[in-house]
C-alpha cells in the first residue's frame, strides 16, 4: 500500500484526476481497450467533473460502477445515476457504459445475468475505489448477507449482497478487485484514515478493504 497525502482535497481531485487520465493513455497504447471501475458516493464527483473533460480516447474506454443499489438508474440513490451525471458527459460521453441494474429482476438473479457479460473486461485496467468509516468498499459490507461468497476466490463477477437495514446491492467480488492492473483508493478526513489503519491488522470479513491493499495507492487528504 501506497498512501499519497495531500493538502486539501481541491488538489488530491485535480492530482487524482490527472493520474487516472494518464494511466488510461497508457493503457490505451497497448491494449485495444481499457476497463475503468469507479465507485458512486458523493466523494468521487469532483474528480469526475474533471476528468471528463481529458481529451483521450474515451470510445475505447469501457466504463463499470464497482456496485450499485439494485434500484432504476433514474432513481436518486442509483450510482448509475451518478456517472451518467458526473463522468459521462464532455468528452468521456463517448465511453461505453456497463449498467449493472436488470429492471424486472431481483439483485441475485440480475447479477448472475450480468457476471457472465464482465468475463471480457477482466482484469480490470484501472480501479477507483471509496471506503466507509466501517471499512467496507465496493459493497463489500461487514457483517453483510453475501459477504462471504463475494470473498470468495470463485464468486461471479458480479455478486449480490444484502447489508442490514440498507437496500439489496451488487457488487464486484475481492478477487476482480484485487486482479485490477491498477488501484486507486480516495479517502477524505481523520476517521476514514484511522479506518484504514485498522484494516491493516483485522481480517476481510471484518475489514473488507484489506482485500485490495496490496499494490494499493491511497490519496488522502483531511
Amino acid at each position: 500500500m501506497n498512501l499519497q497525502e495531500y493538502p486539501d482535497r481541491e488538489m488530491l481531485a485535480m492530482q487524482l484526476a490527472n493520474v487516472l487520465a494518464s494511466e488510461l493513455r497508457k493503457c490505451l497504447l497497448v491494449h485495444p481497450f481499457a476497463s475503468f471501475a469507479v465507485p458512486g458516493g458523493t466523494s468521487p464527483g469532483p474528480i469526475f467533473d474533471m476528468i471528463c473533460a481529458t481529451e483521450l480516447e474515451w470510445d475505447r474506454v469501457h466504463v463499470m460502477l464497482t456496485d450499485e443499489r439494485w434500484v432504476a438508474e433514474d432513481d436518486p440513490q442509483s450510482n448509475a445515476r451518478l456517472i451518467k451525471e458526473r463522468l459521462l458527459v464532455d468528452r468521456a460521453a463517448a465511453a461505453t457504459f456497463m449498467p449493472f441494474f436488470r429492471a424486472g429482476k431481483d439483485a441475485q438473479t440480475g447479477a448472475a445475468e450480468v457476471a457472465d457479460g464482465l468475463a471480457d473486461h477482466m482484469p480490470i485496467s484501472l480501479l477507483m475505489l471509496g471506503m466507509g468509516d466501517d471499512m467496507h468498499t465496493a459493497s463489500l459490507f461487514p457483517g453483510a448477507q453475501g459477504l462471504m461468497a463475494a470473498l470468495a476466490p470463485d464468486a461471479p463477477l458480479l455478486c449480490a449482497v444484502h447489508p442490514e437495514g440498507q437496500l439489496p446491492r451488487v457488487t464486484l467480488p475481492a478477487h476482480a478487485l484485487q486482479g485490477a492492473m491498477s488501484k486507486h483508493l480516495l479517502i477524505y478526513g481523520d476517521a476514514k484514515r484511522a479506518a484504514l489503519e485498522r484494516a491493516l491488522h483485522l481480517p476481510a470479513q471484518e475489514a473488507p478493504i484489506a482485500t485490495v491493499l496490496d499494490g494499493l495507492t491511497v490519496h488522502w487528504a483531511a
